[in-house]
């Protein structure tokens, strides 16, 4: 009997952290719910835009589109993510993913479906979190949890400036969290993918090249060697996937320029 008494406490105390940080992410948005009649800057209009432009247009226009002077210029993956968010789109407000007659649309229904794909797409955050500090004591998770998920830039620029900021954060962190349980290879693999999503990451491209090239690659020359082609050939299938339908079209040097 005082043994199944102990294993329920070692259970109930592993799930503990999971049930807190819940908590921090259901505080952080009911105050997300609370902005949603916020100020919205221009980014709104051209996130919109984008929905509708991925939604009606073939793939090979999706660059080159200006019927909004809110062009598409993210790389691809992002342009892949605004077109699945299009789908739910189209079956809440067709007029939202309407290349023209959506333009500037500020309905209730497009303000209330944008704020809450931020919300959602947060989630990314979340695991990021979670798996970056779910080996550290209470406190220091707690501390961490409280600086990220309620930071007040991403309240402003996200749910008030609106952008999605917190999901792409949260890809990173993930990415960040392999790389501290030494699986380089994933971590390198997602901040790959993180790059096709946001280009403003290659400034972090510099520091994961020099550590996984020291960290990963480096141990002699013919481990060096094929362990260098194994990290090059999956970043390679990374920015295939992404710009490979642009490069049948004969779009990778306008793409690329994006």
């Amino acid at each position: 009997m005082g043994k199944e008494k102990i294993s329920f406490k070692e259970v109930h105390h592993s799930h503990s952290p999971k049930t807190t940080l819940w908590w921090f992410f259901l505080v952080a948005t009911c105050i997300k719910v609370l902005l949603f009649p916020a100020y919205r800057s221009t980014d709104f209009e051209v996130h919109r835009n984008w929905l509708a432009l991925t939604h009606s247009l073939p793939l090979s226009q999706w660059y080159f589109d200006e019927t909004s002077p809110w062009t598409l210029d993210y790389p691809p993956f992002f342009a892949y993510y605004e077109r699945f968010l299009s789908i739910f789109a189209h079956l809440i407000d067709p007029q939202i993913v309407h290349l023209q007659e959506g333009l500037n649309y500020s309905s209730n229904k497009v303000v209330y479906f944008q704020r809450v794909t931020v919300i959602l797409s947060d989630l990314s955050l979340l695991y990021g979190v979670y798996r970056l500090t779910r080996n550290l004591d209470s406190k220091k998770q707690k501390l961490i949890w409280s600086l990220i998920i309620w930071s007040p830039m991403l309240f402003i620029v996200d749910h008030v400036h609106f952008q999605y900021n917190g999901f792409l954060i949260g890809i990173l962190l993930i990415s960040l969290s392999y790389l501290e349980e030494g699986r380089d290879l994933l971590g390198g693999c997602i901040f790959a993918v993180l790059l096709c999503f946001k280009h403003l990451f290659a400034v972090a491209a510099p520091v994961y090249f020099i550590y996984l090239l020291r960290h990963y690659v480096w141990g002699g020359m013919i481990r060096g060697f094929s362990r260098l082609l194994i990290m090059g050939g999956v970043v390679t299938a990374v920015f295939a996937s992404a710009f490979g339908p642009f490069f049948h079209l004969g779009q990778v040097n306008i793409t690329f320029i994006y």
